[in-house]
């Protein structure tokens, strides 16, 4: 039996990196899994490599409709939810003199403020306690230049599971977050324009991450069971560093 036997899951960002390898991975460990993202052709291809006991609902979790429109489907479809793992996101680097407020406000929605109005639209549907994981990062303990924005979006998603775990603890519900390092997934990609570009960007974050190569999808994977799951019944209001010792040292 599975770590996940008979649970359903909600998963962000479902159609791509850490997302898929989480959906893969639940539906090994015995869940049901819905996955979310903008774009159906990506969400269709996911489906086909997750094969089985997958839902794919398109959809924008910064616009409350599609938000909605979600909680609907799942809702009409399976009737309950055992775990959220909130893992949309976006990561766009800018200086502070530079930095816009079309980027502020389109990292923000995105990182910060969906993963508030998903939990609260999912809610409803926890009827019997579970787990809620919020995928963060290491770059909220740290200081690098260009992350204003994205840094304080990661800082906002630890504040939330301190504030809901204390909400939830009647409910059963338990909020931890889940800070990956810098992880090999197409985010890394669409942080530089050439391979020239990514190979430096990639030389950088080597020089900083103490187990010296990039985290894979599937070990980011491997940590949202843990947290999903009974494994880590002891655990709320936490922040489980799975990052190669980059925000460590």
């Amino acid at each position: 039996m599975g770590a996940l036997e008979g649970k359903v899951a909600v998963i962000t960002g479902g159609n791509s990196g850490i997302g898929l390898a989480t959906a893969k991975r639940f539906v090994k460990e015995g869940a049901y899994v819905f996955i979310t993202g903008r774009r159906q052709a990506e969400l269709d291809k996911a489906t086909a490599l997750i094969a089985k006991n997958v839902t794919a609902v398109q959809g924008d979790v910064t616009n409350l409709d599609d938000l909605d429109r979600i909680a609907a489907a799942i809702r009409s479809e399976k009737g309950i939810v055992d775990i959220i793992v909130s893992n949309a996101g976006l990561t766009e680097q800018a200086l502070i003199d530079s930095l816009t407020p079309d980027h502020f406000d389109k990292t923000f929605n995105l990182n910060a403020k969906a993963p508030v109005f998903l939990v609260q639209k999912l809610l409803p549907l926890m009827i019997g306690g579970g787990s809620i994981v919020l995928v963060g990062s290491a770059m909220h303990v740290m200081g690098i230049p260009g992350h204003t924005a994205y840094a304080a979006t990661k800082a906002a998603l630890r504040s939330y599971a301190r504030t809901w775990a204390a909400e939830f603890k009647g409910r059963g519900i338990r909020v931890n977050t889940l800070s990956p390092g810098v992880t090999d997934t197409p985010i890394l990609d669409s942080q530089s324009s050439t391979p020239e570009e990514r190979e430096s960007l990639v030389n950088m974050y080597l020089n900083m991450i103490p187990i010296g190569r990039l985290a894979r999808a599937e070990e980011l994977a491997s940590a949202a069971v843990f947290l999903a799951s009974d494994q880590s019944s002891y655990m709320t209001g936490a922040d489980l560093m799975d990052d190669g010792g980059i925000g460590q040292v």
